[in-house]
């Protein structure tokens, strides 16, 4: 049986176009920013988006991480949502990296207001942390891929600059925004003081995040990620894949975008289904009816061939990517039916005994 693997879109392979780019990438040494196919990505991103410069890392959570601690100074706290990948799946770095406490709010989605923000920035008493970074994340992974209302983050961008507070985005799947809302990155990354920007999850290159900002806030991110062991040498051949997934992986968002709408109807007939999110971008969670633990769906599922994960005592995600292919939906959706009839199965057996 053939596996359909839907646990994340961290898990794509990369093509054989994106091999061969990587394979005739022009090598440097980038610790002494030298590598030129590193250093076209970076100013290819900045000049997207509207920043003066850029620095290849590692990973989304590294340029997360080094932004942060460019921005603030231990004892600080920063402002996020309760489902921002920072605070639940960065290893506790806010505190570690930075030394900073952090402001949780936002109930809808990990989305907030403007005016939730005003509310919950600390006033200037010693006894108080200083509130000095206020961070989103776009879409909100444990929102369903939710996307932010450009509107809102331009009002809460006016907020942060008229009291002098850092805005960041963790971009971790802002070109899926960027599909669903049609906003220039340009006019987006106006907004922000900084935005990491992941190549390794819808865009399908095996590694790597660009992280934006001023020409200053990147000297200084730089030195910081030299401090975290981020220093790379001839890595223009992961920087390449990047490149190559810029210039050919944005376009097909669209695709995962509608397989993942069409899994949502799908779930939503479902018996054993209690609630689906609603589904904007490439993720679908749903809630499963009666307290069937997520454990045990997806234990059935796997037996079906569809690979997932719980995401929540009875949550299931399914995130969809480059390497889920149009033959694989009709599968998909015949899993979906064949684990209905055995719970709906199991259920009855239930009631006899």
């Amino acid at each position: 049986m053939s596996r359909i693997d839907l646990r994340s879109d961290t898990l794509t392979k990369p093509t054989q176009g994106m091999r061969e780019a990587m394979m005739n990438a022009e090598l440097g040494d980038d610790v002494f920013s030298e590598d030129p196919t590193i250093n076209g990505l970076q100013d290819h991103l900045a000049q997207l988006f509207g920043f003066e410069a850029g620095l290849f890392c590692t990973s989304g959570t590294q340029a997360n991480q080094i932004a942060i601690g460019v921005h603030t100074r231990p004892g600080d706290e920063v402002i996020c949502s309760s489902l921002a990948h920072i605070y639940l799946y960065e290893g506790g770095g806010i505190a570690q990296n930075s030394g900073c406490s952090v402001r949780l709010i936002g109930d809808n989605q990990g989305m907030f207001t403007a005016e939730e923000v005003a509310q919950n920035i600390n006033a200037n008493q010693d006894y108080l942390p200083r509130t000095q970074l206020v961070s989103v994340e776009d879409t909100v992974n444990k929102g369903g891929g939710a996307v932010w209302n450009f509107a809102e983050l331009t009002r809460i961008s006016t907020l942060c600059r008229s009291i002098g507070i850092p805005f960041h985005c963790d971009g971790a799947r802002v070109f899926n925004a960027l599909n669903v809302t049609g906003i220039l990155p340009v006019d987006y990354g106006a907004a922000f003081d900084s935005i990491s920007i992941c190549l390794s999850k819808g865009l399908g290159a095996p590694v790597g995040s660009v992280l934006l900002g001023s020409a200053e806030f990147i000297r200084q991110a730089r030195r910081r990620r030299k401090s975290m062991g981020g220093g790379m040498r001839q890595a223009g051949m992961l920087a390449a894949a990047g490149l190559y997934a810029l210039y050919y992986h944005i376009d097909r968002l669209q695709e995962d975008h509608d397989r993942a709408k069409a899994t949502e109807l799908a779930l939503s007939a479902c018996t054993f289904v209690k609630a689906v999110m609603p589904v904007q971008t490439n993720i679908v969670i749903f809630e499963l009816r009666n307290g069937i633990p997520a454990e045990e769906a997806v234990r059935l599922l796997a037996e079906e061939g569809v690979i997932c994960f719980a995401f929540g005592p009875t949550k299931v995600r399914f995130v969809f990517h480059l390497d889920i292919t149009h033959d694989m939906m009709s599968p998909l959706l015949s899993a979906l039916q064949r684990v209905e009839n055995r719970l709906i199965a199991n259920a009855t057996t239930l009631i006899i005994q």
